[in-house]
């Protein structure tokens, strides 16, 4: 086997088993990918992962998916890219699609609250173990990234928007960076006029379209509005779930809000990503042609912006302006990390053994580094047997 064929075959083991073993969202994710490339298989350093970080939450789209897209790439190439995306996001979907018969042929979807049980304070564990990682790759670039972390996770635990976290993280790092060039420019241009710092501001431009207006259910429409979202849509699945709302329910009416929330329970109990929301809601809408172009739609642009990071990143780094950017936004990311993390504890932590539960789980990572689809595995069983 030739070393291009070797490298995209480990990428898809890693992609397929996160998209099997990946519940919890996208910090478990992130979590977990974190420990198959940077510990397990050393692909790459904990402080370039955290630049990759950076750079994916950035972007719209689903988070997660673009790490593992990320990752692909950097590991095997453009081939790594497609690979990694395919096997992460086609477990999660096809079981989805499976619920979504289920939910059609019998009008529910099937409980799994005593697995979940167990696996989410796993999660819980496996995504403190990657913020303690990733925090001291922030802590080695300075004091200030280090406080950017720290109070991005105690803005976005006081309700602040994430993509206000990202882009103030970005702001204080790019400032104080750059503080002596502002300083020199400040002299130069002279008190009267005073500097100006062009920071570039990431805005999610809303395409407006024909919406309203598109109330036939489709295929070509259900690919427009599914591709649309994963387009505009920054932030986590709840984010995703306002937009369907909005669209679904209120604008095109597909959907009743009931049925959304069937929709929205899938994805969550459901490994792999959370935007597979869309395969449920696409075969609610046209069966199995509906949820398979709906899964397309919404995850392809994402394939398109993360082949388009690597050029990007190399013009990021040479430039002190960008780079402190880029730097601010992966102390905040990590930020975030750590209060979606709170937030999940605040959810699994419901008696006493979910807490024995995660201290071992969390114990075993560190000091064991112990494959997490073990984890995963063992806190499914404890939870399987607690529900008996």
């Amino acid at each position: 086997m030739s070393e291009r064929a070797r490298r995209l075959a480990e990428v898809a083991r890693v992609s397929a088993k996160l998209g099997v073993i990946g519940f919890g969202g996208p910090a478990a994710h992130v979590a977990m990918l974190r420990v198959e490339v940077v510990q397990r298989r050393a692909w790459v350093r904990d402080d370039e992962f955290v630049e990759l970080l950076g750079a994916t939450s950035a972007l719209p789209g689903p988070g997660s998916t673009q790490m593992v897209l990320a990752v692909g790439r950097r590991h095997a190439g453009w081939p790594g890219l497609v690979v990694a995306g395919a096997c992460f996001i086609a477990p999660a979907a096809s079981l989805v699609v499976f619920l979504a018969w289920l939910y059609v042929r019998y009008g529910r979807v099937p409980a799994v609250a005593g697995v979940l049980y167990g696996i989410k304070p796993v999660v819980v564990a496996i995504v403190a173990a990657a913020v303690w990682g990733l925090g001291r790759s922030v802590a080695d670039s300075g004091p200030v990234p280090v406080v950017v972390g720290v109070g991005a996770a105690a803005a976005f635990l006081g309700g602040v928007d994430p993509l206000v976290v990202l882009g103030t993280g970005a702001v204080v790092v790019t400032v104080w960076r750059n503080r002596s060039r502002l300083a020199r420019l400040a002299g130069l241009v002279g008190g009267a006029r005073g500097p100006h710092l062009v920071v570039p501001v990431l805005s999610s431009a809303v395409v407006r379209g024909a919406t309203t207006s598109r109330r036939h259910v489709g295929l070509g429409s259900i690919v427009a509005e599914f591709a649309k979202l994963g387009v505009i849509v920054f932030g986590s699945g709840y984010v995703l779930w306002a937009f369907l709302q909005r669209d679904l329910v209120h604008q095109l009416h597909w959907l009743g809000t009931g049925r959304l929330l069937d929709a929205v329970a899938a994805g969550q109990v459901t490994p792999g990503p959370v935007f597979t929301t869309a395969t449920f809601v696409g075969y609610l809408l046209a069966g199995v042609p509906g949820g398979v172009l709906a899964t397309l739609a919404i995850f392809l642009p994402s394939f398109v912006m993360v082949a388009a990071l690597g050029p990007v990143l190399a013009r990021v780094r040479r430039s002190p302006w960008a780079s402190g950017g880029l730097a601010g936004i992966s102390a905040a990311a990590v930020g975030l990390m750590a209060g979606v993390g709170v937030i999940l504890a605040g959810k699994a932590f419901v008696d006493p053994l979910t807490v024995v539960v995660a201290v071992v789980a969390a114990a075993l990572l560190v000091l064991a580094r112990l494959n997490t689809a073990w984890l995963v595995l063992a806190g499914a069983a404890i939870g399987a047997l607690h529900s008996v």
